[in-house]
């Protein structure tokens, strides 16, 4: 009984495919929400470029798609607006912080969108001042968490337990105090994505 070539090339090749689709398909992705302008650019890049450097697949939102220009000058375009926001899609919500975090503190899309990741057991980050948008959702109340020194008093009326560290992690909800921790936060959020 002969086997023709091309079915055994086949047999070989099918399941190395098939790795590739899973493996495509397993790629991690984090969800950056930044404000329409004065986010902390800091805190947008070097994030961005960390996880980038993993390979991780990262996506820009905002109010808007116009670009986006931070504190320091730095302009970015969003990926997509806030409202066309699928967070099934993603693995990590990460909120960026400056003095346009602001902007997101009583939204309630976006309170709606960081409830609902972290009810499907996704890992939830802010920086800076943008922790005040996860305390006013509801998601800091009995949590550890950090914040930008100034706010650190309304986490604390929303019922979380204020550290006042550079990076506080309460299960998969981790937060930092702003710029200076951009790196230690972006590595925190990692370990968290990688199981670490």
């Amino acid at each position: 009984m002969r086997i023709p070539i091309a079915l055994v090339i086949a047999s070989i090749l099918f399941p190395i495919f098939l790795a590739g689709i899973v493996q495509a398909d397993s790629k991690k992705s984090v969800l950056m929400i930044i404000a329409s302008k004065n986010y902390r650019d800091e805190e947008l890049i070097v994030p961005r470029d960390f996880f980038k450097s993993k390979q991780i697949s990262v996506t820009i939102a905002s109010s808007t798609t116009s670009p986006a220009k931070g504190m320091l000058g730095a302009v970015v375009k969003p990926d997509i607006k806030i409202q066309d926001i699928d967070i099934s899609k993603y693995d990590v919500l990460l909120l960026v912080g400056g003095t346009g975090a602001s902007e997101y503190w009583d939204d309630g899309l976006v309170h709606k969108i960081a409830t609902k990741a972290y009810n499907e057991g996704k890992i939830v980050s802010a920086i800076c001042l943008a922790p005040v948008t996860l305390a006013n959702a509801g998601l800091l109340k009995g949590k550890k968490a950090t914040v930008w020194q100034s706010e650190g008093d309304t986490l604390k009326k929303k019922g979380a337990v204020y550290t006042g560290e550079a990076v506080t992690i309460d299960g998969k909800i981790i937060t930092a105090d702003g710029p200076a921790s951009a790196k230690k936060f972006a590595e925190a959020v990692y370990n968290a994505l990688e199981g670490k």
